[in-house]
């Protein structure tokens, strides 16, 4: 029996459409990291289906800087604590990078970030208002 060129095809066409997935994967950024200003350790990590960050210790606290959240915009959350306070998430693997959310707890407001890591281990973050974005490199942590 001859095969078309055509069978030939719906057999390959499957493995052609997941292989550009596989090689397209972000590398993982899952650790501790040090913010860029040395104020605090974030523990990147899984957290229910996406990736998060959060603030697991904090290396040095600005005077007078309140142990809470006191800037939020959602009054309900101005009491969580500093210490614990997710600052990135919703984080998912878009093929280069990674992207989701970033929280600044010193304005209490939530930007788009996008994430990924450098060769060296330290992480390229992110933060963006419409097509304005600011980047933060954040070095591992010992």
């Amino acid at each position: 029996m001859r095969s078309s060129p055509f069978a030939a095809f719906v057999l390959l066409a499957p493995v052609a459409l997941t292989a550009p997935a596989i090689a397209d994967a972000a590398t993982p950024i899952a650790g501790r990291y040090v913010t860029e200003d040395g104020a605090g350790v974030v523990t990147v990590g899984p957290c229910e289906g996406t990736v998060c960050g959060r603030l697991t210790t904090i290396l040095r606290k600005r005077p007078g800087a309140p142990d809470t959240d006191v800037n939020n915009s959602d009054a309900a959350l101005r009491t969580r604590p500093i210490l614990g306070l997710p600052i990135l998430s919703g984080f998912t693997d878009e093929g280069k990078d990674w992207r989701g959310k970033i929280y600044d707890p010193r304005n209490g407001k939530t930007y788009k970030s996008i994430v990924a890591r450098n060769a060296d281990g330290t992480l390229n973050v992110k933060g963006c208002i419409a097509f304005f974005c600011q980047t933060q490199v954040w070095k591992p942590a010992r």
